[in-house]
């Protein structure tokens, strides 16, 4: 089965097809930098960086686009409390936000753009949208008139005639003449920061950042948008109102969006405690790649309970793997093939790849790989792996990890050289003293932080997995 997407726009499972062959343009609605990311953020993030990877895995080209939004109230309001410019304020936290993605392997999208470096595009976006009459302006502000764009509702299916004061809409804190209408330029209060324009200072309003900033690198049409589930209204419905209506062409084929993450079973809050970033799970002690293993083990369009017990498991999940590879590439196996593990590992790609190829199912690709291993470590025991089924092993786990990126340790969890000498000395003092189990425990922690000894003539070598 060719790679089939859940398309939020048609509520249906549909076979992707890029507007250009072999090509897909796709962008993201990245953060907001008023504060540290949370784990919520990141597991939207880890969801397109799977999703990134199995599309060049498939053999795709990609153009990928995310958006930082580095202007808007509370950024204005949080650099004004600590005395800082926006500038300074939020480069702070973009450092922040690239140190983690880093820790958590995300890839680094082909264009990482500012929102406050476009402001002549949205300036010239809106000048469209006037031209057009679908917008109007009141008390120095600029909003979209959802009434003159009859599409509109078309992706989070709302009732638009139904909406009142109270639901679930954009919130300005200007004067509309309809409830239902979005500022597309917000003018400034006494004191915040704004830009000259042809119809008078201000600042963008969220909505036209992304449809401008996409448009301007990937074209009138998109391939694929992606975001969380909260981001479908208002603002994706306020994307596909503003360029849609820019261009007269359908903005995005394929709308990807990524269910909420509960934290032990409970919405995420600081009011509960149980609010995390990836720097507080970190200093607990755990792996970024158990992070990283945990937010992509559950298919995106279900909820994620994050649960220090799932991490953990999450921990236990990797070192299996590790432990399966570091089998692989140390022991001796008897010649010949076994036909039946052959088929075996066939089997497990074709299901690894199927589970993928269904919008993402990474809880299937999960399961083919671990049910091979459980079986090949089996055959181990029984001295039935031989020699000739070693390199379709190998192979399966550099498929499962060129998507989920899980087996190498980070560098900031590797031990030292003198670490690791010293621990092969205590290891040797073991076995002398005829303590195997001792010896044996040694070289398992060893393993577990990514070091892998090999017994020779001339003494115990060790390398990083």
């Amino acid at each position: 089965m060719a790679l089939h997407l859940f398309n939020t726009l048609t509520n249906r499972l549909e076979p992707f097809v890029p507007l250009e062959d072999n090509i897909v343009r796709m962008y993201t609605c990245g953060p907001t930098v008023y504060d540290y990311a949370h784990i919520g953020n990141f597991r939207t993030f880890v969801f397109q960086d799977i999703l990134r990877r199995y599309l060049r895995y498939s053999g795709y080209r990609l153009d990928h686009v995310m958006n930082i939004t580095d202007v808007e109230d509370k950024i204005i309001r949080n650099a004004g409390q600590k005395g800082k410019s926006l500038r300074e304020y939020t480069d702070f936290y973009i450092a922040a936000l690239e140190e983690d993605a880093r820790k958590l392997r995300l890839e680094r999208p082909d264009r990482v753009v500012r929102a406050t470096d476009h402001i002549p595009d949205m300036i010239a976006a809106i000048q469209k949208l006037g031209e057009k009459g679908i917008t109007y302006q009141s008390d120095g502000s600029i909003y979209y008139r959802i009434s003159g764009f009859p599409g509109y509702g078309k992706l989070s299916k709302i009732d638009v005639a139904g909406m009142r004061t109270g639901a679930r809409v954009d919130v300005d804190e200007y004067d509309k003449a309809d409830v239902r209408d979005f500022a597309v330029w917000k003018a400034p209060k006494p004191g915040e920061p704004f830009w000259d324009a042809p119809f008078g200072p201000g600042r963008p309003g969220w909505h036209i950042e992304c449809s401008v900033m996409s448009m301007k690198y990937l074209g009138d049409t998109l391939d694929i948008h992606t975001g969380g589930i909260d981001l479908v209204f208002p603002h994706h419905e306020n994307e596909i109102a503003q360029s849609e209506a820019i261009t007269g062409k359908p903005f995005v084929r394929y709308w990807l969006h990524a269910e909420f993450l509960l934290v032990e079973g409970q919405k995420m809050s600081k009011s509960l405690g149980n609010f995390y970033t990836l720097r507080d799970v970190l200093a607990r002690g755990h792996s970024p790649e158990a992070v990283r293993y945990l937010l992509a083990s559950v298919p995106y369009r279900k909820q994620l309970n994050f649960t220090f017990d799932a991490l953990q498991s999450a921990a236990t999940a990797i070192e299996r793997l590790r432990n399966f590879r570091l089998r692989l590439e140390t022991e001796r196996f008897r010649t010949g093939e076994n036909p039946r593990l052959t088929e075996l590992a066939g089997e497990a790609r074709r299901q690894f790849e199927a589970g993928l190829d269904d919008d993402l199912n990474t809880a299937q690709a999960l399961a083919a790989v671990f049910e091979y291993v459980r079986e090949a470590n089996t055959q181990m025991d029984a001295r039935e792996f031989l020699e000739g089924n070693r390199a379709a092993a190998l192979d399966l786990l550099s498929r499962f990890d060129r998507i989920f990126d899980v087996l190498e340790v980070s560098r900031e969890g590797r031990l030292s050289t003198e670490e690791i000498e010293r621990a092969i000395q205590e290891r040797l003092s073991a076995r002398k003293a005829r303590d195997f189990a001792k010896a044996d425990h040694i070289r398992k922690e060893l393993a577990d932080r990514g070091v892998i000894l090999e017994d020779t003539k001339e003494g115990t070598r060790w390398k990083y997995s």
